[in-house]
């Protein structure tokens, strides 16, 4: 059995409770991916076995526990004890210290916002939350980013398998090119703070 028929199959046993597990799942463990789960239970509900917008509230449920839940570690632990512990068993969740720094270093740079877009992007979003709690970010600004994110990111992906789901290789071409945009966006934004810095520092 593949990563795709284990997700159906758990969807098909245990429902909207199974989306929201996967989606709990999906940010904290990266190899299970959103764009197999959102997808998958939107075709299910294309088919009639669930409905589109039960779908879309258990996928956005699953993924901010998880997110709360991160955050939560990030903002109660020291940073040794997180990094400690990612480099005796983050392997087994396919992450590493690097990717942490990596992802505190852009949090600290670029700001609250990179919540927000960190949310609709593959791996980002389950090592943000992290960083987030690590920083000390208020946890209702937090969520309120996350949630944004999330809802937008967990609806699309809903749609695309409700309204393509027969259609795989049009879902493919729908999803690269919407992480191109989305990689865009982020750049630009990204550009635009340093500019902003920039401009800020020389007028000082």
């Amino acid at each position: 059995m593949n990563l795709t028929e284990w997700i159906i199959s758990i969807m098909e046993q245990l429902g909207y409770l199974g989306i929201a597990l996967l989606m709990f799942l999906d940010n904290v463990f990266p190899p299970i991916p959103s764009e197999i789960i959102m997808p998958s239970a939107g075709y299910s509900a294309s088919q009639g076995q669930l409905t589109l917008f039960g779908v879309i509230i258990a996928g956005c449920f699953g993924s901010l526990l998880a997110a709360a839940l991160l955050y939560w570690v990030g903002y109660k632990f020291n940073n040794d004890s997180i990094f400690g512990f990612i480099d005796r068993y983050g392997k087994y969740l396919f992450i590493k210290s690097e990717d942490v720094k990596k992802s505190l270093d852009w949090f600290e740079h670029y700001g609250h916002r990179i919540v927000f877009f960190g949310r609709m992007i593959p791996a980002v979003r389950s090592l943000i939350s992290i960083p987030a709690g690590m920083s000390q970010m208020p946890f209702w600004k937090f969520m309120f980013y996350s949630g944004l994110g999330t809802i937008i990111w967990t609806t699309f992906l809903a749609c695309i398998g409700f309204y393509f789901g027969e259609n795989q290789a049009l879902m493919q071409q729908i999803f690269s090119q919407v992480s191109h945009v989305i990689l865009v966006i982020v750049i630009a934004i990204v550009i635009w703070i340093l500019y902003r810095r920039h401009k800020r520092s020389t007028k000082i």
